[in-house]
């Protein structure tokens, strides 16, 4: 109990405090000291909201960037696991957050439910209650129905399982080979003669649909023998034979069974090039005990996640950063043997040099625009690793491998987005690796198209996209054939800013002048007339009627565009935000509009509106920076950390895509987003904790201060920053800050600051080398007019650079006959005009379809437009 005069003394203090609020004091944060015990693994593995459905993270253990991910699968669960799902098919060892079924390769089921005659549709009845629980590299759960308890755990190459049997009923090990979970075209189980280990492989593959194959082989050895055993082929059991091999349908699996109420341990290892390097990975790491395992992967866990200390008063904040940060290192995954030995994108086994990993599965549509910058960041060595993977990948290929999945190109979602993730991953810190061959086969790709083995092309139809500038959109539905032309285009667009950034960081100045010009041709798709970036067909006409159409019910997102809407795309231009807003027509209309636009958060792709859970949203929050509103930017990312994440199974926006959302949360909290793909600028918010510790190579570190950013009062809003002591209105950090690290001291109050950061000067920078002046477009884009007649069309123009105030418009066509007055004119304040032009068709023209160029000139710069005129008498008195 404290005394009359202690408290007394703290009163005084208070009152102190609060009579003198300049008072100066030392703040002292008190940093989580073992970021382990904050992960929950359950987190995100629910189905979230109407537009989530699919997190698709898995509870089971991995180390960081580990080949085994050890976890559960739920009945009738794509990728693995959900748990409002209380039906488990068993324990795979390879899992993926990914939005199509894959992976879920060698499956086992500890059961005491006799063998029948179709053991591989077996499911038992899982509990999701406090007997089941998740951290790194540790997982258990117990079966209520059959009274079993399970156990896992994991190292780089292993799973290590430890099953408890009750004493009543046999104690079977189902396991299944062919069991993954997008089915598996051949599978093979072999019982050992020692009665004490299990070998086989499995071939699956089909992601998304598309043709990709791999083949995973493993070797596993008990504790103790069984005492039984059998197999089957996915039409029959067999008891007491020791192999079995199935194709087609691939349900090969056995059994072995071991006494009542035993107790065992089952190491199993995986490798992608052999059985014999399964083998070989269960000797280098599967002697531990279960125990000592758990241990080393926990302080592998620890060590990892402490490259990143925070502070902060909200243990659930904690829990759900943590977790994040996690799931952020879970991916890409080891794809080598101990012995270095791995299988390559042409199917040959390929050794690499002492030292080194091999990585596979990169989701970089996904990736590359917040993960990557991360992992360049905290594990610069693995992350040259992982982009010397994709070079490894080009070699043997030809061209860059788009969306990875093991050792094959699935080409999965749209743009060439292998390439920023590869830049991301050396802007911020990961420069070992060949950046010469890397920037080759960049530069190769965005040339000739990428050919590589079995079809595959890296830029399919950029031979259009270079004639025009913009890639035509063919397909006229959204339910049938059709190629999301628009999305593309703005994707490329990024692509080629980031070769540029590459070539210019390797000292390649004539490359990067190349491909400046190519950064800009989003402008060839900016629609002045409707004010959205839109598709266009071959001719270059834009769709009729409003950039955003309400996409059919039954379709995933609009016409021209990869899961989303013309709304949702608009703002897709991270290299040249500024740009972007000169085209909407100023900073007030922006920002009208994105306020518009971010009034709902989690919508999915057929409203108009912000869509946090897909990746092209990732970056929106940050956009007032640009506008010099910040405020909105820090309330908007509070919002979306608060309301969309969370400790929970369903606590997180959208699905994980290999720690593409875990890593926008990560570098939400800590008041940082990498903003321009290509780059290492990181624009601000206000952090959520009250302090955090970057740590960097070299032993240098970005520490940033935050007082009043946690606990209950805790202050929302940016008043003041400085870097290293001296104040800045800048929004946006330097990129040197990566690699000299220094200090972030955040000054917060409770109400909107409408002071810092509002300039013009303080908003990140944008990119506009070698963009247009203007945007035009004509309607009707098609005249029919008769033989000494005339029409009148409307011209729209949007400025979308600062320049000149004036413009002139000039017609002119092979058969002179076909005229336009000439026109000139000012910009209105937002930058357009809009003007009729009358068509003048002598009577000497003859019939048939005729071009018409119109070209607007803005000081040096012109931009044309053809339109076609329909010359005939019929026509005209249609």
């Amino acid at each position: 109990m404290a005394t009359r005069g202690a408290l007394l003394a703290s009163v005084l203090l208070i009152v102190g405090l609060i009579a003198a609020p300049n008072t100066s004091y030392e703040y002292r944060p008190v940093f989580a000291t073992s970021p382990v015990d904050y992960v929950n693994t359950l987190i995100g593995t629910g189905t979230g909201g109407k537009w989530v459905g699919e997190i698709n993270n898995f509870p089971g253990p991995s180390v960081p960037f580990g080949m085994v991910q050890y976890s559960p699968d739920t009945l009738g669960t794509y990728a693995g696991y959900d748990h409002a799902v209380d039906r488990a098919t068993g324990f795979s060892m390879t899992h993926a957050s990914v939005g199509c079924a894959a992976f879920g390769d060698i499956s086992m089921l500890p059961t005491t439910t006799a063998i029948g005659s179709r053991p591989w549709e077996l499911t038992e009845k899982i509990a999701h209650d406090r007997t089941e629980r998740g951290k790194p590299g540790y997982y258990t759960v117990r079966f209520p129905e059959t009274g079993v308890t399970a156990e896992l755990t994991a190292t780089t190459r292993t799973g290590v399982g430890r099953f408890r049997y009750p004493r009543k009923g046999p104690a079977l090990l189902y396991v299944g080979a062919g069991a993954s979970l997008a089915g598996n075209s051949a599978a093979t189980i072999q019982i050992g003669d020692d009665d004490t280990t299990i070998t086989g492989w499995a071939t699956s593959g089909g992601f998304c649909g598309k043709n990709n194959t791999y083949t995973v082989y493993f070797a596993m050895k008990f504790s103790r023998p069984f005492t039984a055993y059998g197999v089957w082929d996915g039409y029959s059991v067999y008891r007491g034979t020791r192999s079995a091999y199935s194709s087609y349908i691939g349900d090969s699996g056995g059994y072995v069974q071991f006494p009542s109420g035993s107790e065992i341990e089952v190491r199993t290892a995986l490798s992608y090039v052999s059985v014999d390097g399964a083998w070989a990975n269960l000797a280098a790491e599967g002697n531990a005990g279960f125990d000592d395992v758990r241990a080393a992967a926990a302080r592998e866990w620890n060590t990892a996640l402490s490259k990143i200390r925070v502070a902060g008063r909200d243990r659930r904040d904690l829990t759900t950063f943590y977790t994040a940060l996690y799931h952020a290192l879970l991916h890409p995954n080891t794809f080598n043997d101990v012995d270095g030995r791995y299988l390559g994108f042409d199917d040959a086994v390929h050794t690499l040099p002492d030292g080194h990993t091999h990585y596979a599965n990169f989701s970089d549509w996904d990736t590359y625009r917040g993960l990557a910058a991360l992992h360049g960041l905290l594990v610069p060595q693995r992350a040259a690793d992982m982009a010397q993977s994709l070079v490894y990948a080009a070699e043997q290929t030809g061209a860059f491998p788009r969306w990875a999945l093991a050792n094959a190109a699935t080409a999965q979602m749209t743009g060439d987005s292998v390439v920023p993730l590869i830049v991301n991953l050396h802007a911020f810190g990961a420069t070992g690796f060949d950046t010469r061959r890397a920037l080759h086969y960049m530069v190769s790709g965005a040339t000739t198209g990428g050919v590589g083995r079995h079809g595959y092309i890296e830029r399919p139809g950029l031979g259009g996209y270079l004639e025009r500038g913009y890639l035509p959109q063919v397909g006229g539905s959204c339910r049938g054939p059709s190629i999301p032309s628009a999305s593309i285009t703005l994707e490329w667009s990024v692509d080629d800013f980031a070769i540029a950034r590459f070539a210019e960081a390797l000292g390649q100045r004539d490359t990067a002048a190349q491909f400046e010009p190519r950064a800009q041709y989003w402008q060839n798709l900016f629609n002045p007339t409707t004010g959205y970036l839109s598709p266009r067909d071959a001719a270059g006409f834009f769709p009729d009627g409003p950039g955003f159409v309400e996409p059919d019910p039954g379709c995933f997102g609009q016409l021209g565009y990869d899961e989303g809407n013309a709304e949702q795309y608009l703002w897709y231009v991270p290299h040249n935000v500024a740009g972007l807003v000169t085209a909407i027509g100023g900073r007030q209309a922006a920002t009208e509009r994105l306020d518009r636009f971010t009034k709902k958060l989690n919508v999915g792709p057929n409203e108009p509106y912000l869509w946090a859970g897909n990746e092209v949203g990732l970056g929106v929050p940050w956009l007032y920076n640009y506008l010099g509103q910040p405020w909105k930017t820090q309330l908007l990312v509070d919002r979306i950390r608060s309301e969309l994440f969370g400790p929970t199974p369903d606590g997180v926006p959208g699905n994980d895509d290999l720690g593409a959302m875990a890593s926008w949360y990560v570098w939400a909290a800590l008041g940082l987003f990498p903003a321009i793909p290509g780059t290492s600028i990181l624009t601000v918010n206000t952090p959520l904790f009250e302090a955090a510790e970057i740590a960097l190579a070299g032993g240098k570190s970005i520490r940033i201060r935050t007082p009043g950013a946690s606990g209950g009062h805790r202050l929302r809003y940016i008043e003041g920053l400085a870097l290293d002591g001296r104040p800045t209105q800048q929004t946006s950090l330097p990129e040197s800050i990566i690699r000299t690290g220094g200090e972030l001291a955040f000054t917060l109050s409770r109400k909107p600051d409408t002071g810092w950061g509002t300039e013009e000067s303080a908003a990140p920078p944008s990119f506009d080398e070698g963009g247009q002046a203007v945007a035009v477009n004509v309607t009707p884009a098609v005249a029919a007019i008769a033989p000494g007649g005339s029409a009148t069309v409307r011209l729209d123009a949007q400025r979308l650079t600062r320049g000149p105030d004036e413009y002139m418009i000039t017609g002119s066509s092979a058969d002179g006959g076909i005229a336009v007055a000439p026109l000139s004119g000012r910009f209105d304040t937002d930058g357009s005009t809009r003007q009729d032009l009358e068509i003048t068709v002598a009577r000497s023209v003859p019939d048939g379809n005729h071009r018409l160029v119109l070209t607007t000139t803005v000081g040096q710069s012109t931009r044309t437009f053809t339109m076609l005129i329909d010359v005939g008498e019929s026509e005209a008195g249609e």
